[in-house]
C-alpha cells in the first residue's frame, strides 16, 4: 500500500509496518534500570494485536466508545490503536483531570470500557456519583486487582487478566469490523475554557487528511525523533505528535513529565518538538533570570539576538521594523560565528542541540519570545488550529516562516473571512460535528461545510494573522474593546510575571491578576525593603506600584485605555490540577474569575486605587 492510498488509521499503521518494521518506533524511560527503552514498529504492532484480541473478546458493538485515562506512553498508544483496529472509538481523557469532569465525559459519550492507572483513580471517578449505565468494565493497568472486584456493578480487571481474556476458548476472532473512512476515529472533548466540554467527532478521514496536509508542510523524516509531553487527550498532540510520526516513520520518545522536561530534552535530543507557547515562554523567562545582574551578559545576549534576528529576516525575506535596523548590520556576517558560539548554541543546547523543527500551537506566541528563539537558531514554527479541524488549519514552514502570522492554510484547506472578521474554515479535516449536540453543531457548521472558528483574523498574501477570540474581547463600561490575550502575552514577557489574567468586562478600566516568579519576587521585595516570605507583602502599595510600573513598561505600545491600572499579586501557580488551566496550558477564564472574585472586586474599590 502507498501512503497516498491510506484512508483510515489502521491502514496508516499497516503502511508503516510494511515500510520499516525494524525501525525504532517508541522510546520510554524505564525507572527500574534508569535507561531509555526502545520498541520497533514490528514489536509495537504485535503488542497492539494482543490488545486488540482482548477488546474483541468483549464483543462490543461497532463504534462503541473506549475511554483512555492513561499518561502518554506505549500503553496509551496500544489501546488507542487496538480500539481503532476493531472499529471502536477512542475517547482520550486527560490523565490528571478532576474526577467529576471525567465522570461527566464517560456519561456523555456512553463509554463501554475505561482504562485507568489505579483502582484509586477509578474510585474517585465513581465517587462523583454520575450514573454510567453503558460502562461494561474498567481495566487497571498500573497495579494488581483483587479477583472480587470483577464482581462489582462495574467489573474491575487487571491489565494482565484482561489481556489473557483474549486468548481464552470462545474469545471473538479478529477483526470485529474494520473502520471505514467516515467512521469515528475519536471523540475528543474540548478543554472547556468557558463551560462544560463538548465532544468533537473526528473521523478517520478527518485525521488522515490532516496528517497528509501536515506532512506536506513540515516534512518529518524517518530519522527524526519527536519528544512527546503534551497530553494525548488533546488533538494537537494526537495528530502532530503521534499519527504524524507513524506516517513519517519517525521515533516518538515519551517524556517522563513536564517537570523533568529540561532533562529529557538534553538526554533524548529531539529533532522535532511539538509544544505550546507556555514551554517556550518558560525557557525565555529562565534566560532572563540568568541574565539579571550582569550588564555584560545582558548586552552580549541583546547583540546576539539582534544580529541573529536580522539574519533570520534576510533569509525569510521579512522587513525589519524601524527599531530593528542598525548601521552595524553590514558586520552581521562577521559577528555571527562568534555570537553563535558564545550565545546561540547555549540556547540551542537547552533543547538538546539538534532541533530542526519546533512547532508552537494552541495559543499565540509573543513576538519577543519568537524573535529571541528564531534569532538564536531555534526554528520555531507557529501554526493555528482547533480540535474541530483535526486540528491544524495553517502553519509556517521552515523556508516560509513569518512569526507574525500563523502561516498559510495547509494544502486542501480553504479559509475565508466572514462577518465580524471571523475566520472560517472548510476542508476534509473539519469535524463531523459535536457528539449528541446537533444544535451546537448547526451553530458553527454550515450545510456546505464552512466552520466558524470564533477567532478574528486577517488574511494577507495568503498568510493568516489571528487577531483574537471574538468572545474573549473585553468591553469596558466606557465601551472600549480590549483583547486580553495580547495584553497577557506582553506582560508575561517580564520575568517577574509567570502568569497573567486580564479582567475588565463592564468595568471602568482594565486590571489584572498576576502570578509572580518566586526568584524574581525575592529580588524585587529586597529592593523595596519587603519580606518576600510574608504573603501580606504582595498586597502592600509598594509591591503593587512596582508591579504596575513594570506592567506599564511592557504595555507601553497599547492604547492607554488598555493598560492595566490595578493588579492583584499572588505566588500560587495556576495549573491543570487546580482547574485553572486547560490541558494545553490555556487560562480557564471562568474558573479564574470565580477563584479571584473577591480580589478582583476589591481592585475596583476607590480605596484600592488610592493606595
Amino acid at each position: 500500500m502507498k501512503f497516498s492510498a491510506v484512508r483510515t488509521l489502521p491502514e496508516l499503521l499497516a503502511f508503516r509496518l510494511a515500510q520499516s518494521p525494524q525501525a525504532e518506533a517508541y522510546r520510554e524511560f524505564d525507572t527500574a534500570s534508569g535507561l531509555w527503552r526502545s520498541t520497533n514498529w514490528a514489536q509495537a504492532s504485535e503488542r497492539i494485536a494482543h490488545w486488540a484480541q482482548a477488546l474483541a473478546a468483549m464483543r462490543l458493538q461497532h463504534q462503541a466508545r473506549i475511554a483512555i485515562l492513561l499518561p502518554n506512553g506505549l500503553d496509551a498508544v496500544s489501546l488507542d490503536q487496538a480500539a481503532l483496529s476493531q472499529g471502536l472509538v477512542p475517547v482520550p481523557l486527560h490523565a490528571i483531570d478532576n474526577p467529576g469532569s471525567i465522570a461527566y465525559i464517560l456519561a456523555d459519550c456512553e463509554a463501554a470500557m475505561l482504562m485507568v492507572s489505579s483502582v484509586a483513580q477509578w474510585r474517585a471517578i465513581a465517587a462523583a456519583g454520575t450514573a454510567l449505565p453503558a460502562l461494561c468494565g474498567v481495566v487497571v493497568n498500573g497495579e494488581a486487582v483483587e479477583p472480587a472486584l470483577a464482581k462489582e456493578a462495574v467489573p474491575l480487571y487487571s491489565l494482565a487478566d484482561w489481556l489473557a481474556s483474549g486468548g481464552r476458548p470462545g474469545a471473538a476472532t479478529l477483526p470485529l469490523q474494520p473502520p471505514l473512512e467516515d467512521d469515528l476515529a475519536a471523540i475528543v472533548y474540548t478543554s472547556g475554557t468557558t463551560g462544560k466540554p463538548k465532544g468533537v467527532m473526528l473521523t478517520h478521514g478527518n485525521v488522515v487528511a490532516n496528517v497528509r496536509a501536515i506532512m506536506a508542510r513540515v516534512a518529518p523524516k524517518p530519522d527524526d525523533v519527536f519528544l512527546s509531553f503534551l497530553p494525548l487527550s488533546h488533538t494537537f498532540e494526537r495528530t502532530a505528535g503521534y499519527y504524524l510520526a507513524i506516517a513519517a516513520g519517525s521515533c516518538v520518545a515519551y517524556a517522563r513529565s513536564v517537570s523533568l522536561l529540561a532533562e529529557d530534552l538534553k538526554s533524548v535530543r529531539p529533532t522535532i518538538l511539538v509544544s505550546v507557547p507556555r514551554i517556550y515562554e518558560r525557557v525565555f523567562a529562565k534566560l532572563q533570570e540568568t541574565l539579571a545582574g550582569s550588564v555584560f551578559r545582558t548586552r552580549l545576549f541583546d547583540v546576539a539576538q539582534a544580529v541573529g534576528w536580522r539574519r533570520f529576516c534576510r533569509v525569510q525575506g521579512l522587513p525589519l521594523a524601524e527599531g530593528e535596523r542598525s548601521s552595524w548590520a553590514a558586520l552581521d556576517a562577521l559577528l555571527w560565528p562568534v555570537l553563535d558560539g558564545l550565545v546561540a548554541r547555549k540556547l540551542q543546547a537547552q533543547f538538546g542541540g539538534r532541533l530542526r523543527v519546533a512547532v508552537s500551537g494552541g495559543a499565540p506566541l509573543s513576538h519577543a519570545v519568537a524573535r529571541c528563539f528564531l534569532g538564536l537558531g531555534v526554528p520555531v514554527l507557529q501554526g493555528y488550529g482547533m480540535t474541530e479541524t483535526s486540528p491544524v488549519v495553517a502553519a509556517n514552514g521552515v523556508d516560509d516562516n513569518d512569526p507574525g502570522s500563523v502561516g498559510r492554510a495547509l494544502p486542501g484547506v480553504e479559509v475565508r473571512i466572514g462577518a465580524n472578521r471571523e475566520l472560517q474554515v472548510r476542508g476534509p479535516s473539519v469535524m463531523k460535528g459535536y457528539w449528541k449536540r446537533p444544535e451546537d453543531t448547526a451553530r458553527v457548521l454550515t450545510a456546505d461545510g464552512w466552520l466558524s472558528t470564533g477567532d478574528q483574523a486577517d488574511i494577507e498574501d495568503g498568510r493568516i494573522r489571528i487577531m483574537g477570540r471574538i468572545k474573549e474581547i473585553i468591553v469596558t463600561s466606557t465601551g472600549e474593546k480590549v483583547p486580553p490575550g495580547d495584553l497577557e502575552l506582553a506582560i508575561a514577557v517580564d520575568p517577574l510575571f509567570d502568569q497573567v489574567f486580564v479582567v475588565g468586562e463592564n468595568r471602568p478600566f482594565i486590571a489584572c491578576v498576576a502570578v509572580l516568579n518566586p526568584a524574581e519576587w525575592r529580588r524585587v521585595a529586597a529592593s523595596l525593603g519587603l519580606n518576600p516570605d510574608d504573603a501580606a507583602s504582595l498586597q502592600l502599595p509598594a509591591a503593587r506600584q512596582a508591579a504596575l510600573a513594570r506592567i506599564a513598561l511592557q504595555t507601553k505600545d497599547f492604547a492607554r485605555y488598555a493598560m492595566p491600572r490595578a493588579v492583584y499579586l499572588t505566588l500560587e501557580p495556576w495549573t491543570i490540577e487546580n482547574t485553572l488551566m486547560t490541558p494545553t496550558l490555556k487560562l480557564k477564564r471562568n474558573n479564574l474569575l470565580a477563584r479571584y472574585a473577591q480580589e478582583i472586586e476589591a481592585l475596583y474599590r476607590p480605596a484600592t486605587l488610592a493606595a
